[in-house]
């Protein structure tokens, strides 16, 4: 099957995980990603949580190959002038460049849009910040836990409870998030790109992107400009949107808004004089009494283990769903049905599970291509594909402007 981006060359400037997860994926549709780092790595090479694993596999970097299998490292001194030279050089003949640098970067770097337009008006040239390239803080850097999570109101959302503790993010959840923006930027440039003869130029940032995935809430916050107020589990507004334990300890989420599943709900799980309690009998009722009834369906809840409970839901057609842990999913059925956790091979380590991208193409070879690579183990053969002699590769790294 042919890929839907191998003919297309992508030269990338980023480090951590938003854009280079972004790059991961063009890498799994099939574009040639050439990943720039400095002399000494992205960052995010070996800064990985281990894994509990045998000595001999252990070590290695699994969560930097995620947002990194699939491309070739070239490592390039962008402080000095012949390493900027040699990375416009290579996005003459590139059809994307993308990178996390901030603007003020790109520009002393020679890599702004107006100078890669000139050095390639073809191009696309795509941008992924904390807060985005305009305004005020354009200037400012940011991680997803910063611009993500933080500044857009998600971590004051996701508190239990106006007065509760805010929450702590898993890693990259706003990062990979965010590289999908990247992706859907990029392939719309180059749609565009295709049909004019003209190079684009797109941007994202973690600010904007998470603004986007709070767009419920904001479209009604847009307008009243009210504080949202978090609510703990005893103050839900619908009792049969919640979560709830179950004997085991497990737990489950119920969401079905209808005014229906409140009666379905007290009769599966034996609370029927609920559905003839005269405080109860509609969705004010129940909002005032909800502490009494969440602490109802807990102890009804308590009676069966969540899998006894999901079967029984699931013949009534009651929509749940379990509350799964992380070492749960890499074995769920599902999740394999789906291919969620492919295997990969490196030569090192052998065979292990890396996890795929969120989009399938039936008939076209979409998935990872490979482990990513050590640093700057591709420098020689990308420079002498851009026309470089041994002669000149060898002279730009005896004065350090390549590794």
């Amino acid at each position: 099957m042919t890929a839907p981006l191998d003919d297309i060359r992508v030269i990338e400037i980023d480090n951590w995980m938003a854009a280079p997860s972004a790059g991961a994926i063009l890498a799994d549709m099939g574009a040639d990603v050439i990943k720039v780092e400095p002399l000494t790595g992205d960052p995010m090479r070996n800064n990985s949580r281990p894994p509990r694993l045998p000595e001999e596999t252990k070590h290695y970097d699994y969560q930097f190959d995620v947002d990194n299998r699939g491309k070739r490292s070239i490592t390039v001194d962008l402080e000095t002038d012949e390493g900027a030279a040699l990375v416009r050089r290579l996005c003459a003949d590139a059809d994307i460049f993308m990178c996390n640098l901030l603007t003020h970067r790109q520009a002393k770097f020679g890599l702004d849009p107006k100078t890669m337009l000139t050095v390639n008006p073809k191009i696309v040239h795509a941008t992924l910040t904390g807060y985005g390239t305009t305004g005020p803080e354009a200037w400012r850097p940011g991680y997803d836990v910063t611009a993500f999570f933080g500044r857009s109101g998600i971590y004051d959302a996701m508190r239990e409870g106006e007065d509760g503790p805010v929450p702590m993010a898993r890693p990259a959840q706003g990062d990979h998030t965010t590289g999908l923006a990247l992706v859907g930027a990029i392939l719309g440039a180059l749609r565009l790109a295709e049909r004019t003869g003209e190079g684009q130029v797109v941007e994202t940032s973690l600010y904007e992107t998470a603004v986007w995935t709070q767009a419920t809430d904001y479209a009604i916050t847009a307008q009243d400009r009210a504080p949202l107020r978090p609510r703990a589990r005893e103050r839900m507004i619908i009792p049969t949107m919640n979560r709830y334990p179950c004997g085991d300890g497990k737990w489950l989420v119920i969401n079905m808004p209808q005014e229906s599943a409140w009666v379905k709900l007290c009769t599966l799980i034996g609370l029927d004089h609920f559905v003839d309690d005269d405080r109860l009998q509609d969705l004010r009722g129940r909002f005032q009494n909800m502490p009494e009834i969440v602490a109802a369906i807990d102890e009804k809840l308590a009676e069966k283990s969540r899998d006894e409970w999901g079967e029984i839901f699931d013949t009534e057609s009651v929509i749940w769903g379990p509350v799964l842990g992380l070492h749960e999913v890499v074995a769920d059925p599902q999740a394999e049905a789906l291919g969620l956790f492919p295997t990969l091979e490196d030569p090192e380590i052998g065979e292990y599970r890396s996890v795929a991208q969120p989009m399938k193409f039936k008939t076209a070879d979409v998935g990872p291509r490979g482990p990513a690579p050590k640093l700057g183990e591709h420098t020689t053969n990308v420079l002498r594909d851009a026309g470089l002699d041994d002669e000149e590769i060898g002279a730009l790294r005896e004065r350090g402007s390549i590794g």
